[in-house]
């Protein structure tokens, strides 16, 4: 079926029904189930800000100095409206619409502005890379600071258990990380509750304490924050890395779109998330405004003394929440990487028999386990942290913003005036907080960057490395129609069953076919060349899952298509072939898989050290059998050697 420009992009005026864009598995939950849902995986991060981002935007504004009226209603002020133009306006009410079949993301986008550009496709790609790459930094950072901002919560409580905070936060992330093969099913169901009792926490405690300073609320009127960053520009960007961690989690609002929906999403924020942020910062403000000593924590000064250990452990709860978040939130990034032709294959655990999104990478797993735990050992605080924060979050959302403009100027066929209109100020936000937190470069913002950038390197050397090796491999082949004329004039011997042969390629014979006709000798009664695609939607219906055609004597090619969301399954594609009236025996069935040792060569289009990168992940890709979850009593791999 053929794909016009625009097919699948989600137009604003739209007037299909919010449930249509959901999997099926939505229909048969409620709305407001779906909300519960997205409270504790949606707004994990975003709802544990509290425990740091007031404190640390106050100590950058006081730089060691008295904390001044100015100073804390320029920074509630700054923070009101960082929350309401970057989180509800850009993300909740524009970004939300910005769907691929239902799905978001930044991976998402980069499938969306791929499909709709003519030319530029490569930089959307480098920016798709850069996006990932910020984001994994935030999937390593966000359960290091979480963690240790809840664990540090005993320092008050129990000033004795100074020295084991790191000591316990590692304990804990241990703990997170080793349960993930197990999957999150069970304990998910326990996520959206405690978040509720989270959320209602941060309203109440911030109410009870609004009292001791009702001017708190002069920070509604944004000239507030404006007029103080006019006043102390010697201070203005580090006020302002401070201010941005409200909004760190964001993202999360367009990412995990595909598993609540928009309208859940959105009336989590509005009826619930957004006002017990505000109601708990203007609660702390107002509690340093009237005990300025309370500025080293006043998230924990909000409570009695006999409270701080039970608001320890709920916050201990909500920070495992939310790093268990951004956790299953860089396993799907991941399988749409791989998917998208960004990384080698890894392997996908299912960890959950109805539920597809629910899956582990044990690589991945232990690579942001082990990022974690250098994090926590190296930094030791979440002050420390919070200067590695920002620019991994803003430098995504950056990221985002840009690729909005071309999906909305190109796919929603809006002007580009209209676009810029509406997006360029949500840019500028961005940048100006993605600029603030570079001058924390040196004081922990280097370690995103560094990771970001290394992602970005292995990202782009393997799709630069994947083409070359495509196209020193198509020299030599064989195209399959010049071969099956070829075996017409001369008949090899046959065997009864079918084989089928994989290859990336489907108008060329695969080398698996050519090295069994070579050595063995022998053709199948039933020979079918397979290729496996990834289309830029995150799922394909099954009646267009697979294409068939018969090539002529007894060879047919088909070609099965999976979306950037889905793990490919090669038999359950095949059984789609019964109803195309091909009809044949899995248990009679070969499958040939082309098993390439790859060499340097002296000149390959990359330098040498690109080279050894994407011979070391293509040597450590996992295996095509397992991810195609081919049964592996019915393979058969043939080795070739290729230099790159």
């Amino acid at each position: 079926m053929p794909q016009t420009p625009t097919q699948g992009l989600a137009h604003p005026d739209s007037a299909a029904p919010e449930a249509a864009a959901l999997p099926d598995a939505h229909h048969k939950s409620s709305f407001w189930t779906l909300a519960l849902g997205a409270l504790g995986v949606v707004y994990g991060d975003i709802g544990t800000s509290p425990l740091y981002a007031l404190r640390e935007s106050i100590q950058a504004a006081s730089a060691g100095g008295p904390v001044t009226r100015e100073m804390v209603i320029g920074v509630l002020s700054l923070m009101l409206w960082s929350l309401i133009l970057v989180v509800t306006l850009k993300y909740v009410v524009v970004l939300l619409k910005a769907d691929n079949n239902g799905e978001g993301g930044t991976l998402t986008l980069v499938a969306l502005a791929q499909r709709v550009l003519g030319r530029g496709r490569g930089t959307v790609l480098v920016l798709g890379a850069a996006g990932a790459g910020l984001f994994y930094g935030d999937a390593m950072i966000t359960p290091a600071i979480s963690v240790l901002s809840a664990v540090e919560g005993l320092k008050i409580a129990v000033p004795a258990m100074e020295n084991y905070v790191v000591p316990i936060t590692v304990a804990i992330l241990v703990c997170l990380f080793a349960v993930q093969s197990r999957g999150t099913g069970k304990v998910a169901a326990f996520f959206g509750p405690v978040m509720l009792v989270w959320f209602a926490t941060l309203a109440l405690t911030g109410l009870l304490h609004i009292a001791d300073d009702p001017g708190v609320f002069l920070a509604i009127n944004p000239l507030y924050g404006l007029g103080f960053l006019w006043n102390n520009p010697g201070i203005a960007l580090a006020v302002l890395g401070g201010v941005c961690l409200v909004a760190t989690g964001a993202e999360a609002l367009y990412a995990d779109l595909g598993h609540f929906g928009r309208g859940p999403i959105r009336s989590a924020w509005l009826a619930l998330v957004f006002p017990a942020l505000i109601l708990n910062y203007f609660g702390q403000g107002a509690l340093v405004l009237s005990h300025p000593e309370t500025v080293e924590n006043p998230f924990y000064r909000l409570v009695p003394e006999w409270a701080t250990l039970p608001l320890v452990g709920l916050a201990t709860l909500a920070t495992i929440i939310a790093a268990q978040a951004v956790i299953t939130g860089a396993f799907s990034l991941t399988r749409q990487a791989v998917q998208l032709g960004l990384l080698p294959r890894l392997e996908i655990r299912f960890t959950s028999a109805s539920h597809q999104g629910q899956i582990y990478l044990p690589r991945v797993n232990a690579l942001l386990l082990i990022g974690v735990l250098i994090l926590v050992l190296a930094f030791g605080s979440s002050s420390a942290l919070a200067h590695t924060y920002g620019v991994a979050v803003f430098g995504a959302m950056s990221v985002d913003a840009i690729l909005a403009i071309i999906v909305i100027w190109k796919g929603w066929r809006w002007s580009f005036a209209t676009t810029l209109l509406l997006i360029l100020p949500f840019l500028v936000i961005d940048l100006a907080f993605f600029g603030a937190n570079l001058t924390k470069l040196f004081t922990g913002g280097y370690v995103p960057v560094l990771l970001a950038t290394a992602l970005i390197t292995l990202m782009l050397t393997w799709v630069r490395g994947t083409r070359i090796l495509f196209e020193k491999t198509r020299k030599t082949d064989v195209p399959v129609t010049e071969l099956i004329a070829m075996l017409g004039k001369s008949q090899p011997h046959r065997v009864k069953g079918t084989a089928v042969f994989l290859t990336s390629d489907p108008e060329t014979a695969p080398s698996a076919l050519l090295h069994n006709l070579k050595h063995n000798k022998v053709l199948h009664e039933k020979n079918v060349i397979l290729t496996v695609r990834s289309a830029d939607e995150p799922r394909i219906a099954d009646e267009e899952r697979v294409k068939v055609d018969h090539l002529g004597d007894s060879f047919w090619r088909v070609v099965m298509t999976y979306g950037y969301m889905e793990t490919p399954n090669v038999p359950r594609g095949l059984a789609i072939l019964r109803k195309l009236g091909f009809k044949f025996d899995i248990m009679a069935t070969s499958f040939f898989l082309s098993r390439r040792s790859i060499r340097p060569a002296a000149q390959s289009g990359m330098p040498i050290w690109q080279d050894r990168i994407f011979i070391m992940l293509a040597k450590n890709a996992s295996d095509a059998t397992d991810f195609f979850q081919i049964p592996t009593g019915r393979v058969v791999e043939v080795g070739t050697q290729v230099t790159v």
